[in-house]
């Protein structure tokens, strides 16, 4: 290789001088077929030796790449699209309200909500559980489970309806009298607390807020980001006040709330229709159709192997 590349220098020095005019782009073509004639082998090796590479790098760096033309389109992207719960905050929130209404008590609450709860893999409900568990709270057995992605959890708790979720899923199973305690969430949700909704027996009985910290590394990641151009947008389940106070802290660009998983991955594809090159980072089962959708997806370390399996 040293002496080829030696020959096409000189190739390329000679017709740089003696050469008809044009005279650099004689002297580049023919250094170029010294190249091709003299070693077509190397530069056939020289792209898959590149992703070899760029592969090994990323593995050093804790990144592991599924598909190697993956490489390629984050170079083009210019938009980073983000989910919130376990990509920018660390997705391990820990119980900080318990408020009741009428006579129950913060105990009584949290054990109807925790024992239909732990029947979940969200990662709110495992805070509350284990918020549950920290206070000594006996947890009974729940039946008749039911869940529905990106709206609450339903189950008999003591041969009572237990619901908990957001205020427009207890509304769709019949649950009105909300006001009081969406006056007191909104409190909550001020300072980036998440609220679930508590309803027993058709009525609404609380509401339970739970703090999931932001990364210590994602200011600095984010303002690297914009350092390179991206526009970051994030799309979460999450409600308005707590989205928003979020992608305050951290700069963010756009942001939109309350977005439903089918919604994340429709709003991927308008994106995409506009002629943008957009990656979605997420994590968890909720985020690996929109993850599938983007040009790159890119699924968090921590996520469930279905987001795992679904980028690019």
């Amino acid at each position: 290789m040293p002496t080829v590349i030696t020959v096409a220098a000189i190739t390329f020095i000679i017709w740089a001088i003696a050469g008809p005019q044009p005279r650099f782009a004689y002297a580049i073509v023919n250094a170029v077929a010294v190249l091709i004639i003299a070693c077509p082998c190397a530069l056939g090796l020289a792209t898959p030796m590149s992703v070899i590479v760029g592969v090994g790098r990323g593995a050093q760096a804790g990144v592991l790449i599924k598909k190697a033309e993956a490489m390629e389109l984050m170079e083009k992207v210019s938009i980073l699209v983000l989910d919130k719960t376990g990509t920018l905050t660390e997705g391990k929130p820990r119980l900080t309200t318990v408020f009741p209404i009428d006579s129950l008590s913060e105990d009584e609450l949290l054990a109807a909500a925790a024992a239909v709860e732990q029947h979940s893999e969200h990662p709110l409900a495992t805070a509350i559980v284990n918020g549950a568990k920290e206070r000594g709270v006996k947890l009974p057995m729940a039946s008749e489970f039911g869940s529905t992605t990106g709206g609450g959890v339903i189950g008999q708790v003591n041969s009572q309806r237990v619901i908990v979720g957001k205020p427009t899923f207890l509304r769709s199973q019949g649950i009105t009298d909300l006001e009081e305690l969406e006056s007191k969430a909104a409190e909550l949700q001020q300072r980036g607390e998440t609220v679930v909704f508590v309803a027993i027996d058709e009525l609404a009985r609380g509401i339970v807020s739970v703090a999931d910290p932001i990364k210590a590394s994602t200011t600095a990641a984010i303002e690297s980001l914009h350092k390179l151009g991206l526009n970051i947008i994030m799309l979460t389940g999450d409600n308005e006040h707590t989205a928003r106070a979020v992608a305050h802290t951290l700069g963010i660009d756009d942001v939109e709330a309350a977005v439903e998983p089918q919604h994340k991955q429709e709003r991927l594809r308008d994106l995409r229709k506009a002629n943008q090159v957009v990656a979605m980072a997420g994590d968890g089962i909720n985020d690996a159709p929109a993850l599938a959708a983007a040009d790159v997806g890119i699924a968090m370390g921590t996520g469930t192997d279905v987001a795992m399996g679904a980028p690019a």
